[in-house]
């Protein structure tokens, strides 16, 4: 990565790029989830062969190694990873900015932590369809008819973040969610509960999502979008990916870059 950004200058941008295994603050005594990430019984959850719970395609999503990586745990640790920062603007690997987001820094989060673009418009992005509502711990903290919210592209204030402790409440649900009976998979649920109370709704239009999953975006909301998201598994660099879609990806992709001829794109 340092070599593509010497070999590829950002314009006016400054990059950093920081290697994990440097950081001597994240260890198993400190991160519940990677007290976790490297136990057996972990390991074996998400790879055995079969869900009881689960079946049919479905079981792919437990063999994805996303869910086995500290990197994607790493959204919990903004203020430990950027200590001098009073703000920042959080983006994932899987998108797309087409549009100047500089009006972000002046959003007012009105003391909020998070500031995100709100999934709530189906029923199935509500907080019951990402956790375990007959679980007491669960049901006596949270509204089950709550709005979900989109990691991918979020506004986050580190002054309040490290006021409210958000790290250490992270930390307190994942120490109960040990056996996974709070939530099964991934970022967003444990997202979901530390930042309950503590994020605040964005307009649509920053950051339109969908294009890894759902063939009804429409086009107009993807080019009015400032962010579009591949959330999914259709990304755009993959056989499987949505044609329509693609475009939109492969527009600033530069194949005759002798490091992307090697990196086998579709």
């Amino acid at each position: 990565m340092n070599m593509w950004f010497l070999l590829n200058p950002p314009g006016n941008a400054t990059i950093h790029v920081e290697n994990v295994d440097e950081f001597k603050w994240l260890n198993s005594s400190y991160s519940p989830v990677l007290r976790q990430l490297e136990t057996a019984s972990m390991k074996e959850y998400y790879f055995k062969a079969d869900h009881p719970t689960v079946s049919g395609s479905s079981n792919l999503k437990y063999r994805n190694p996303k869910y086995l990586s500290m990197l994607n745990h790493l959204r919990f640790y903004l203020p430990q990873v950027y200590p001098k920062l009073d703000k920042i603007l959080f983006l994932d690997d899987d998108i797309v900015v087409q549009k100047d987001l500089t009006g972000l820094w002046s959003v007012d989060l009105h003391g909020k932590v998070n500031g995100a673009v709100e999934t709530c418009g189906q029923s199935f992005h509500r907080f019951d369809k990402y956790l375990n509502f007959s679980n007491h711990h669960i049901s006596r903290n949270f509204d089950p008819n709550a709005c979900g919210w989109a990691y991918g592209m979020n506004m986050f204030d580190l002054k309040v973040w490290k006021k409210k402790d958000i790290t250490g409440i992270y930390h307190k649900w994942q120490n109960m969610n040990e056996d996974r009976a709070l939530w099964k998979l991934g970022t967003l649920p444990p997202g979901l509960i530390t930042f309950y109370g503590l994020t605040h709704p964005l307009e649509k239009s920053w950051h339109v999502l969908g294009l890894g999953y759902n063939p009804s975006v429409h086009k107009k909301e993807i080019e009015h979008a400032a962010v579009i998201h591949y959330n999914g598994n259709m990304k755009p660099w993959l056989d499987l990916a949505m044609t329509k879609y693609r475009r939109y990806w492969t527009k600033y992709v530069k194949y005759d870059h002798h490091y992307l001829r090697s990196c086998n794109l579709s």
